[in-house]
């Protein structure tokens, strides 16, 4: 374990629930200041631009600036201009983030096949006729990106699902895999770690999803800390730890609030 070089947090569920602040959040973001500990923010919400999760925070008496997040949209255009610049790409996504996304030419569903479909975030905008029509690409080999491959979130009214409960089918009826781009591939983790200027091994991440967030940051060799909001589920952990090789989290804790004595304990 290195020195504490910064902290990454994940933001719903973690910083705030259905975007109301977690109780605590504000005053942990105000520890860190006071320490001049860097901080950056990795995400796979796809419903807003990162101005306007900066903004969101800011209200809420967290003073974020946009610089400091990193989103599964701005990971997957640069994914996309690398890797097909130029390309005609459909957008299937909950929310316009197409501000995050320069360069990329998005064309209509209705026209020609696309040379690439990227998907976002779960929600009305998964019909079935359009998740049919992806699945008819994917089919044809047509390359499908989803900006993460998230099961789930969490909001005041309950559990939602997410992008990967859907990838998972048609890729099982296909024989084809779609690209996954956001949480919890290694990409993000190491795009926020050089953002904040510290190598991984220095970074604690905090989130709510023992997959996405906690474990993964830590297979780049991040400290991870577990929540016991937004989306957290004991019963996930407790049959985790059942597992005689299963990876365990670093720290559990009962919010973001209670992260600083966690901090203190790292040195």
């Amino acid at each position: 374990m290195g020195i504490l070089g910064g902290v990454l947090f994940d933001i719903d569920g973690v910083l705030v629930t259905s975007w109301k602040p977690v109780p605590g959040a504000a005053e942990t973001l105000e520890f860190l200041a006071s320490k001049d500990i860097a901080r950056a923010f990795l995400t796979n919400t796809t419903s807003k631009t990162r101005s306007q999760i900066a903004d969101a925070l800011t209200e809420m008496g967290m003073p974020v600036h946009a610089d400091e997040i990193v989103t599964a949209a701005s990971l997957t255009a640069d994914y996309l201009r690398e890797t097909y610049p130029g390309a005609k790409t459909v957008l299937i996504n909950n929310g316009d983030i197409a501000r995050d996304m320069p360069g990329i030419e998005f064309v209509e569903e209705t026209g020609d096949d696309p040379d690439v479909v990227v998907v976002g975030g779960a929600g009305p905008e998964f019909t079935h006729e359009r998740l049919s029509r992806v699945y008819d690409w994917l089919c044809r080999g047509i390359p499908v990106v989803a900006m993460h491959r998230s099961l789930m979130w969490t909001t005041g009214a309950g559990l939602r699902i997410d992008t990967g409960m859907y990838l998972a089918g048609m890729e099982k009826a296909s024989g084809h895999k779609a690209r996954a781009i956001g949480k919890p591939a290694p990409l993000g983790f190491q795009a926020a770690a050089e953002r904040m200027g510290v190598d991984p091994v220095d970074v604690v991440m905090v989130g709510d999803d023992l997959d996405n967030d906690v474990l993964a940051a830590q297979v780049v060799g991040m400290t991870g800390v577990l929540v016991r909001t937004g989306k957290f589920q004991q019963d996930v952990l407790d049959r985790r730890a059942k597992q005689e090789f299963g990876l365990q989290p670093s720290h559990v804790i009962d919010s973001v609030a209670t992260l600083p004595e966690v901090l203190r304990i790292r040195g």
